[in-house]
């Protein structure tokens, strides 16, 4: 289907949508689909809500966030359950600004944006719909309209608590068009949309001298005074502010502590009674969920400044800082590399997680326990097992700082780098080390980086090269042990016999003698010290793989090669390091012969077809671990 196709499916669906009646028909709506009268915040938390909910470990993940904000899943867990879900149930809560508070490019834009892209798609579903009186450029409720004598009645029939008065302008159109009868005023269905400025409003601060409180409330249109006679008329008023417009929905108030004092004091009236001041009017009612984001040197700033005491209270400081675990890390990197213009270049297994793993260290503060180190701490936040700690050891790192993760390098900075990696060499394909070494040389260009600063970042890379330069050698001993594989079964088969004889008290008889003889101790314990199995523990980790054996025995299976995780790593670096220099020569030779150029072949094959490198990448990979192991 053509693109034309789908443009006239999409309009013809959106035609489907609409809907306009009499405030009368609208009342049955009301009856059938009582969640179209709820208020803006619970909107935004049915909309969250609605996108389905997981459970992990104990706590929740939103799916609405998971697609473009990784790693924030307890300060995302925090809001929804400590500001939206209050708010939605109408507790003190919805009447305060959000103010979403972290370091740069740490997802606060990013979230607002969902929200907003989220209510826009949210209007066009059954659950989100949102109807207004027709031709009102505020998209004002319709219940309004229902006198305040009326409104225990209309709750104690429909269930719906209103809240909010008429606003002056639709206040003169029911007496003029509708002769003051409610139920014929006609009403509508609208969809949000931030371009054309309904239910969503953006407001960002400019030079104080020339931004107008207009932009915020509205103004007087003059050319329509001689029309109507005075100032004070609605109809001479243009509701064309961003408060105006965001009404039903909400209003981004970017870098909000920034703007004029003169433009937050609306916000105190607004977020404590739900209405404002504009022109020589009443205050108007407006139903939206204020959100600002700030850093926080400009938050400590503004609470410092006693003028803005009476803000303090009506404002909801939600902390977003760095993501802490790696692999989201990494999520977070493919997802804007994807989003580039360089999505076509090869970028080597590895390569962003390293990055990744650099990025982390950076946010991370120094454990105040002496047994674990950085690189430690950063494999426990992230999930992974470390022997000898446990997740109680976790929550007491986690609960150290009360603020890491506010500081650290930024997501922007590590593609900015890699970006420079691939313009700078003009290659299609890159790895970690020419990532890590433009991260290393951007610290120089990076005005802002103290030197004590900068000596911690150096030491993170030199951390990050660590990890990469066992993970390389690592990949390399996969590639080059699977060309052995017959080698690996045999020497697995060898162990497990002896670890039989061992456990069952039992002797060996010899292949070519037939002498019996006694379990291969030297044999089973240069293979099990590979994996850490110290002399206490040998007895038990082979007593473990008996009784696997047993198991896959009962059940008809066979017990192989990848029937134990533990075991298999044991039995590839035992194998890799018999074989190492045999490695060495094969990929530090310069003129290799025959066999060693077919071996290289070999475990280039292996690195393209099964890991995820090109021919490039594999044959860089090869050439550094040759170096590391001739060091």
């Amino acid at each position: 289907m053509n693109i034309l196709k789908k443009i006239e499916m999409y309009r013809q669906e959106e035609e489907l949508l609409k809907w306009e009646g009499t405030f009368g028909e609208y009342l049955e709506i009301l009856k059938e689909k009582p969640w179209v009268g709820q208020s803006a915040h619970s909107r935004v938390y049915n909309m969250i809500k609605d996108a389905g909910i997981d459970e992990v470990n104990g706590k929740k993940q939103y799916k609405f966030f998971s697609d473009q904000l990784f790693g924030l899943e307890e300060p995302l867990e925090k809001l929804v359950e400590e500001y939206f879900h209050p708010a939605a149930k109408r507790l003190d809560v919805r009447k305060r600004i959000l103010l979403l508070m972290g370091p740069v490019s740490g997802g606060k834009s990013t979230l607002v944006t969902m929200l907003k892209r989220g209510l826009e798609a949210y209007t066009y579903t059954d659950r989100g719909a949102v109807y207004a009186i027709k031709g009102c450029p505020m998209h004002e409720d319709p219940l309004h309209m229902i006198p305040h004598s009326l409104r225990n009645d209309f709750f104690d029939e429909y269930g719906i608590r209103i809240e909010g008065n008429l606003s002056p302008l639709n206040m003169m159109r029911l007496q003029e068009e509708y002769n003051g009868r409610i139920e014929d005023v006609m009403v509508e269905r609208v969809f949000f949309s931030e371009d054309k400025r309904t239910g969503i409003g953006t407001f960002s601060p400019s030079d104080p001298k020339s931004q107008d409180i207009a932009d915020l409330t509205g103004s007087i249109d003059f050319s329509t005074i001689a029309e109507y006679g005075s100032e004070s008329d609605p109809r001479a008023y243009r509701f064309d502010g961003e408060l105006n417009k965001a009404n039903r929905g909400m209003m981004e108030f970017q870098e909000m502590l920034k703007c004029d004092e003169k433009f937050l004091w609306h916000l105190l009236s607004l977020t404590q009674e739900g209405n404002f001041k504009a022109g020589r009017f009443a205050l108007i009612s407006a139903d939206e969920l204020i959100v600002a984001h700030t850093n926080e040197t400009e938050y400590r700033s503004f609470i410092s400044n006693k003028k803005n005491e009476a803000l303090h209270s009506r404002i909801i400081v939600m902390p977003v800082p760095y993501n802490l675990k790696a692999s989201e890390e990494e999520r977070i990197y493919e997802k804007m590399i994807r989003e580039s213009d360089v999505a076509n270049v090869h970028i080597a297994p590895h390569t962003l997680k390293i990055a990744a793993i650099f990025t982390i260290l950076t946010r991370l503060k120094e454990p105040k326990k002496g047994d674990i180190d950085l690189v430690k701490k950063m494999r426990l936040y992230d999930g992974e097992n470390v022997e000898g700690f446990g997740s109680a050891d976790l929550k007491e790192l986690q609960n150290e700082y009360g603020d890491e993760g506010m500081s650290g390098i930024d997501p922007r900075y590590v593609i900015n780098r890699i970006s420079s990696t691939i313009i700078r060499k003009d290659v299609t394909s890159i790895n970690a080390l020419d990532v890590l070494l433009s991260i290393k040389e951007g610290l120089d260009q990076h005005s802002s980086i103290t030197n004590e600063l900068k000596e911690k970042y150096l030491n993170c890379i030199s951390l990050a090269r660590k990890e990469y330069d066992e993970i390389a050698k690592k990949e390399v001993q996969k590639a080059f042990v699977y060309s052995y594989e017959e080698s690996a079964k045999t020497l697995m088969d060898n162990y497990l016999d002896n670890v039989e004889a061992y456990c069952n008290k039992n002797k060996l008889r010899d292949p070519l003698t037939g002498d019996a003889i006694n379990p291969d101790e030297k044999l089973m314990r240069s293979i099990e010290e590979q994996i850490g199995i110290s002399e206490n523990a040998k007895k038990s980790f082979r007593e473990e793989i008996l009784i696997r054996i047993s198991a896959y025995a009962r059940k008809g299976k066979r017990f192989d090669y990848n029937s134990h995780d533990r075991l298999r790593e044991a039995i590839q670096k035992k194998l890799f390091a018999d074989l190492k220099d045999v490695v060495k020569i094969t990929t530090s030779t310069k003129t290799p012969d025959e066999q060693q150029l077919k071996k290289v072949n070999e475990v280039v094959a292996r690195l393209i077809d099964e890991h995820g490198y090109n021919s490039t990448s594999a044959n860089e990979l090869l050439r550094y671990v040759g170096s590391l192991l001739n060091r």
